[in-house]
């Protein structure tokens, strides 16, 4: 009988330890297009309301969806706001090290990487470091003069100038080896952030594969281009060609429309929902609502 207990308890013991490191995130993704010959409408209830809202040329230019390369530069005016440096904000900086004590970033963004963060840490991943975040023009050019036209990029044509990407490296290894790197490229898509520059799209973007770029989009965007294997540009071409998309991503849906803009426009958008509004910086719009 003592055995049998003995057993028992081991058991129990295994079955604690599975349940406790089991992910609270549950990766469900069901992505829907909308047939393009008919009209478009949202699963709205019979008592909401629509609202008109104008978009101009400047909003092209703004957003967490902005193409930002050699063709596509960022417009200064547009560059996120809330720019800090996280050395000074010692609240940002839990579970994850700094490489110098001058590294910037969209203090919106490093909530959401912390909130990052703190998921790896349920599995075990913890040796995560910033190693470079958001950079002005000045620091981008001294890199490009120093680096290889494959890895940098002219000042004004790097993601970095806008503050919502930031280069992840482990304290172990590189990350093309380390569990921290493994972890991103798994993981990083369940919290907005994609890996920014693939191994196998180097044809598309333009950059050489970089384990250690990641860059935010928010969701559902980065869900739906981790199930189609998307790069961002991949991504908006896909929304201009669809022009209306809907996803469901752990329970919570969405519903994703491009429009061009050529001049101001007006469109439609539900008032008892939210929504965002992100130009491509290529010559249109994207409205993302929460259902």
């Amino acid at each position: 009988m003592k055995k049998w207990g003995f057993l028992l308890t081991i058991v129990v013991c295994i079955i604690f330890v599975v349940v406790t490191r089991a992910p609270i995130f549950q990766e469900k993704l069901d992505i829907q297009i909308y047939d393009k010959n008919s009209k478009y409408k949202l699963d709205y209830k019979a008592s909401d309301s629509e609202k008109k809202l104008k978009i101009t040329n400047e909003q092209i230019y703004q957003g967490n969806l902005l193409l930002v390369n050699n063709h596509y530069p960022v417009h200064q005016e547009y560059i996120k706001s809330d720019i800090v440096n996280l050395f000074n904000h010692k609240e940002l900086t839990k579970g994850y090290g700094l490489f110098n004590n001058n590294i910037k970033l969209s203090e919106d963004i490093a909530h959401k990487f912390s909130e990052m963060i703190a998921a790896a840490k349920k599995d075990w991943i913890s040796h995560f470091l910033i190693t470079s975040g958001y950079r002005d023009f000045d620091e981008q050019s001294r890199l490009y003069n120093k680096m290889s036209p494959d890895y940098a990029l002219p000042a004004g044509h790097s993601e970095h100038n806008l503050g919502l990407s930031l280069d992840v490296g482990s304290t172990q290894m590189k990350m093309d080896k380390a569990p921290e790197g493994k972890w991103l490229e798994k993981n990083a898509w369940k919290y907005g952030f994609i890996l920014r520059y693939p191994k196998d799209k180097t044809n598309i973007t333009g950059i050489q594969y970089e384990p250690w770029h990641i860059r935010y989009v928010g969701l559902p965007h980065s869900a739906i281009m981790q199930e189609e294997n998307l790069t961002l540009e991949e991504y908006l071409d896909y929304l201009k060609k669809e022009k209306n998309i809907s996803a469901s991503v752990n329970g919570k849906k969405y519903t994703v429309s491009y429009y061009p803009v050529s001049q101001s426009i007006t469109i439609n958008v539900p008032v008892n929902h939210y929504y965002e509004i992100s130009g491509n910086n290529m010559g249109g719009v994207i409205v993302t609502v929460y259902e």
